[in-house]
């Protein structure tokens, strides 16, 4: 089964070709991280726009690198939630229109399942169940999954997603945007225990907070620059040596990765899960890696960084399992829905 796929929930214009829910035939994704990043973050406006520019190239560009044809095409599969709903939409109405126009059935998939479905795509799938630890920008959490379309939340953040405070930690610090690439290379040149700071203790034993790890943050920045509390975070960067600005990136990066992990482990050995996968924008951290595979007692396999990315051939692999329990949506009724748990 070959299915196309289209993913715009935020700022990557995505197209891909897969057959089977595991042979990557094309995957097509022109990002706007430069549009975006003279706003230190996403424009919601900005990006639908870049959509409606791009997508079509994008389209082309995937069906050419595949060498195939609408008639080798056996379905359509578009991520319609959660996301920007500008962004959704103009995926949703494009997979909509080709639906119609080519005669395909669509499957509608939730972006964050999707980036589960990276991992479908390695040479060797993960074995069920499996303990999935998706982090990004707007996600945290730990998930059970006994089988496709079978899964149990575990744990979720309960304020910021790990992703969101990296950017939030990297713009105090004046490091450009995106945040996490940055703090990782800043890091480098840190020492990662220069600080101690706090890790959350919260009431759900699966559940994450990184709201008072980004305020510990704070305050030590302000107490490195011999100012108080109430001194303007926007000032920070300009007044902090390249020394300590590494070390507190070293010392954030270590405490926040560690967050997860504890959270990781806790649950592997409560379940004992066949396997355990990472997922998401932030899975492409080296030192979340490191200390996962570090700690874990099974081996773990990461997909490659463009695949933890927003990407559309997560989405073609989640929608071929999909086809085989679900009916396909009426293109004429899909909607675009920007909020909507797992």
């Amino acid at each position: 089964m070959l299915i196309l796929a289209i993913e715009s929930s935020c700022d990557e214009t995505s197209v891909a070709l897969v057959r089977d829910g595991h042979e990557l035939l094309s995957n097509i994704t022109q990002s706007q991280i430069d549009i975006h990043a003279v706003f230190g973050g996403v424009v919601p406006e900005v990006a639908a726009r870049s959509h409606i520019e791009v997508m079509v190239p994008v389209l082309d560009r995937a069906l050419k690198q595949a060498n195939v044809t609408w008639d080798d095409i056996d379905a359509i599969a578009v991520t319609y939630a959660p996301g920007l709903i500008g962004s959704l939409l103009i995926g949703v109405l494009t997979a909509r229109t080709l639906a119609l126009l080519k005669n395909k059935p669509l499957y509608a998939i939730h972006h964050v399942e999707g980036h589960v479905y990276a991992n479908f795509l390695l040479e060797k799938a993960p074995a069920f169940p499996i303990l999935a630890l998706i982090v990004s920008g707007l996600h945290s959490q730990l998930v059970l999954f006994k089988d496709h379309a079978d899964y149990q939340m575990l744990g979720q953040t309960q304020d910021d997603a790990v992703g969101e405070a990296f950017d939030k930690v990297a713009r105090l610090l004046g490091l450009p945007y995106p945040g996490g690439p940055q703090i990782a290379m800043a890091a480098e040149q840190g020492n990662p225990n220069a600080f101690n700071f706090p890790k959350a203790k919260m009431q759900g034993k699966f559940d994450f907070s990184f709201s008072g790890l980004k305020t510990a943050v704070l305050r030590q920045a302000q107490a490195l620059c011999g100012k108080g509390h109430d001194f303007p975070s926007m000032q920070i960067a300009g007044l902090l040596t390249a020394a300590q600005r590494n070390d507190i990136a070293a010392s954030f990066q270590r405490v926040a990765c560690e967050t997860l992990v504890d959270k990781t482990i806790a649950a592997y050995h409560d379940y004992s899960p066949a396997s355990v996968v990472i997922a998401g924008g932030a899975a492409a951290s080296q030192e979340l890696r490191r200390q996962l595979s570090e700690r874990l007692p099974i081996a773990i396999e990461y997909p490659p960084t463009n695949l933890c990315t927003d990407n559309a051939a997560m989405i073609a692999s989640l929608a071929y399992y999909r086809a085989k329990k679900q009916a396909p949506v009426d293109p004429l009724t899909l909607e675009a829905v920007p909020s909507l748990s797992m």
